[in-house]
């Protein structure tokens, strides 16, 4: 299949931007520019259409704009707003394919490959991308060709659509290579002012003179070399959608359009024997805006069932509600990867193992209340007590590591519950070196009953920073006289690490 891009680009992207943003800023007041310090001097950086008909241009200092049009009206400069105004555009996009790349400050570019039959040809889709690109630019220019450097040339520098791609790609400009100002202007001084001169010579020379940099942009842009596009999203295991000649105009119904998807994942992915971990729908509204929900699951999934009850759980724990606005008129669900899923094992009452209970269930607080607000204790092999274990999002924790039980009948070795970071305490102690007798820990004075230790713990040399000791733990098991117990820690080795070592509570046990 041959493949086919469409390059959008907006000349006018950051004031189409502001004018959607700041209303008040019309043309009818005046051209419209914006400015930013450049080379010690206020310039302009972007200018409206009434802008460039009177001359004014970017690159241009703002005195020298002012005196030509006095009614100017200016505007500092967002680079970063753009950016995310060239991101929402490229959400708009999506609908017409997935691949998509963003080439900022002011293009896309479009893998259509295969998409062309939902649009009748080329022209069609040319005509509807420019119908939906009306919401968000001002001018646009569009262009298809064989690799994503021709159609961004033929964008940018064809003066009129042309019948026949390869001569219009020949009669372009040399700056449509987007060379360095250097090789550009050698060029054109060696009488090679278009991409059909350049293409006309044999190549050994022009590498010679002019590098190879300039042959493979040529090779490129012609159709000589294969080129692809790196698109903003990567293409999805498995993605259905839905289009609609009159858009729905209720959330309820979106939703349900979202279940009868799933249902038709379910069985595309049982046929391969495969399961998702995350769902991705999208909802295209007729005004151009995306709206997209996603929920994870802490193993591979297919039962629609319960892919539908995790998004219904994802719309009601939004903030806002879903606003459908003029409506829906496409909605995509996607698998962005799929992993191995077997046949599960039912129990012999008929409900299911343990296992997937467990992990719908995590799966529904998940969506419900956020990703890291349900976490999962899992091992660490570290001997040092605070980093023995890590706290991480139960969805992320497929096969956690069993912990090491105490032997029957012994009390445990370590609390449950950490201090983080482990508390001070005044501590007296019958010997520098031994164990302590009577310690205060919020202003309460523990009269120790029973002492168990120590347990000495070594830093990790490892893990030090130049200049750090590494001082050494010895760890009490205590109990005062109420009966109540801790777990108490002196930092570093009296007289050989430190003079005076500190004491610190580091939990308690139950």
């Amino acid at each position: 299949m041959q493949r086919r891009f469409l390059a959008l680009w907006f000349p006018f992207l950051p004031t189409d931007r502001l004018l959607r943003d700041r209303p008040f800023a019309r043309r009818d007041d005046g051209p419209l520019v914006l400015i930013d310090q450049q080379r010690g001097a206020m310039r302009l950086t972007a200018c409206d259409a009434d802008a460039l008909s009177h001359g004014l241009a970017p690159g241009m200092t703002l005195a020298d704009a002012q005196a030509r049009v006095p009614a100017l009206i200016t505007v500092v400069a967002d680079p970063a707003a753009d950016r995310q105004w060239l991101e929402r555009i490229a959400d708009a996009c999506d609908r017409f394919t997935p691949l998509v790349e963003a080439e900022p400050p002011d293009a896309l570019v479009l893998d259509m490959t295969g998409c062309l039959h939902r649009h009748d040809g080329e022209a069609g889709l040319i005509a509807d991308v420019s119908a939906a690109m009306r919401r968000w630019a001002s001018g646009i220019r569009l262009a298809m060709a064989a690799t994503p450097e021709g159609a961004r040339a033929l964008a940018r520098f064809q003066s009129a659509p042309a019948r026949d791609e390869a001569a219009a790609l020949r009669r372009l400009p040399v700056s449509a290579l987007e060379l360095d100002s250097e090789s550009e202007h050698g060029l054109r001084r060696a009488g090679l002012k278009t991409i059909g001169d350049l293409a006309d010579q044999p190549p050994a020379p022009l590498a010679a003179r002019f590098g190879t940099e300039a042959i493979d942009r040529l090779n490129r842009v012609l159709g000589r070399s294969d080129s692809r596009i790196t698109p903003r999203r990567a293409l999805p295991a498995l993605m259905l959608e839905r289009r609609f000649a009159e858009p729905i105009a209720t959330a309820d119904t979106a939703m349900a359009v979202i279940g009868e998807l799933a249902v038709e994942a379910s069985a595309a992915l049982e046929e391969r024997r495969r399961g998702g971990r995350r769902f991705v729908a999208r909802l295209y509204r007729s005004d151009g805006h995306v709206i997209d929900l996603s929920v994870e699951s802490g193993l591979p999934l297919r039962d629609p069932a319960r892919i539908q009850r995790l998004f219904e759980e994802r719309v009601g724990a939004l903030a806002d509600p879903i606003d459908p606005g003029f409506g829906f008129d496409m909605i995509r669900l996607a698998v962005p990867q799929d992993e191995p899923l077997a046949a599960a094992q039912l129990a012999l009452e008929g409900g299911e193992t343990r296992e997937e209970a467990v992990a719908a269930l995590i799966d529904r607080l998940s969506t419900r209340v956020g990703r890291q607000r349900v976490r999962r204790f899992v091992t660490r092999d570290s001997h040092m007590p605070e980093q023995a274990s890590l706290a991480l999002p139960a969805m992320d924790v497929q096969a956690p590591a069993p912990w090491p039980e105490p032997e029957a009948g012994e009390p445990p070795l370590r609390p449950v519950h950490l201090f983080d970071p482990p508390q001070p305490v005044e501590v007296i102690a019958g010997l520098p070196d031994g164990p302590p007798q009577r310690f205060r820990w919020r202003r309460t004075l523990h009269e120790v009953a029973r002492a168990e230790g120590p347990e000495r713990i070594s830093a990790e040399w490892w893990r030090r920073a130049p200049g750090d000791p590494g001082l050494t733990r010895d760890y009490y098991r205590v109990e005062d006289v109420r009966g109540r117990r801790f777990w108490l820690f002196r930092h570093g080795l009296y007289g050989d690490e430190r003079a005076d070592p500190r004491w610190y509570v580091h939990g308690l046990f139950a």
